[in-house]
């Protein structure tokens, strides 16, 4: 990033930017924190450069009168991110008139809350273009200072699967192309889970044989995912978090061990409630898919595919934005 520390230049009135972010599965079984896909759910948000004032205005998802309405003052999410990276390049916000068209279920485990700041932060860079460079690393930066990790962020900025982690110098990621053998399923309950109650049930320290059994199956997992799709059972495996978060979502857990004792990597997804499904074929999908509607209790299967472009940003020419371009990752 350049410019940090401008004072003396302001966006153009009338600057408009549209930003299209997937869906991401964070963890996939024992990658906790590191591993994530991007899926093709997308949550897609408008935004105007104004002369004062935040105002949102939602579809989809999160809509007013739903029953996850968000905020459409300045403390939504989205509009959070944005004002954060003006924040932290040192120029002024202009008044923001957000658009959003949310289609990834809120509290399901399929990242909407890093979406929502992944959308935050590329607008921002949109609206910034010209004035302030943004780059790939900053977005994964400014990402990560509101989302706490990087592993939800990293694949709705890049797309495909990624490892990220963290360094001395932030957060890090790298984005890996996924077999084309891999076909994927989610399964989405009526109920959703909270982020925080979910990581509040892990144990501060964890035995030594778990520890090394997940590191094995991290290690294999990303060479089924991209390799040798034939080994995805086994590497789902994972003693680190699932286990300790059943007890707040039986319904996941029994689905997830139904799934597997029929020979599906089943995984939970994020957080939960939702379950991953990672099928080495298009056959063994179906089959997961029967699965989970026989399941009394009204999950929805969903076939999806990895996203591979991740978040975009484009701008919109208007009469009274200077300088019309585009750009995307």
């Amino acid at each position: 990033m350049s410019g940090a520390g401008v004072t003396d230049v302001t966006v153009p009135l009338g600057r408009r930017v549209h930003v299209r972010v997937p869906a991401t599965s964070a963890n996939l079984g024992p990658g906790f924190d590191t591993l994530g896909l991007a899926l093709n759910v997308h949550d897609e948000l408008d935004v105007e450069a104004t002369a004062s004032g935040v105002t949102v205005e939602v579809a989809g998802i999160g809509a007013a009168d739903t029953e996850h309405a968000v905020p459409t003052d300045e403390t939504n999410l989205v509009a959070r991110a944005i004002l954060h990276v003006f924040d932290r390049v040192g120029v002024e916000a202009p008044g923001l008139a957000l658009t959003a068209t949310n289609s990834i279920p809120h509290g399901r485990g399929m990242g909407s809350s890093g979406a929502a700041i992944v959308s935050g932060v590329l607008a921002a860079k949109g609206l910034l273009e010209g004035i302030v460079e943004v780059t790939d690393d900053d977005v994964l930066r400014y990402a990560t200072e509101l989302e706490g990790h990087p592993d939800n962020v990293a694949p709705a900025i890049f797309g495909g699967l990624t490892i990220a982690w963290v360094d001395q110098s932030g957060p890090r990621h790298k984005q890996l192309a996924v077999h084309r053998g891999v076909s994927l399923l989610v399964a989405v309950p009526e109920a959703t889970m909270s982020t925080k109650l979910a990581r509040s049930l892990q144990p501060e320290a964890v035995p030594h044989a778990d520890a090394v059994f997940n590191l094995s199956r991290s290690a294999l997992l990303v060479a089924a995912l991209t390799q040798s799709p034939e080994l995805l059972l086994d590497a789902t495996e994972d003693r680190l978090h699932q286990s300790y978060r059943a007890s707040a979502m039986p319904q996941t857990s029994e689905l997830v061990e139904q799934l597997r004792a029929a020979g599906h990597a089943a995984v939970v997804s994020g957080a939960g409630p939702s379950v991953l499904v990672l099928a080495a074929d298009p056959a063994a999908r179906l089959e997961a898919a029967t699965i989970v509607e026989n399941r009394p209790e009204g999950w929805t299967a969903r076939l999806l595919a990895v996203d591979i472009r991740g978040g975009t940003v484009e701008r919109i020419p208007t009469s009274a934005a200077a300088q019309p371009g585009s750009g995307s990752f």
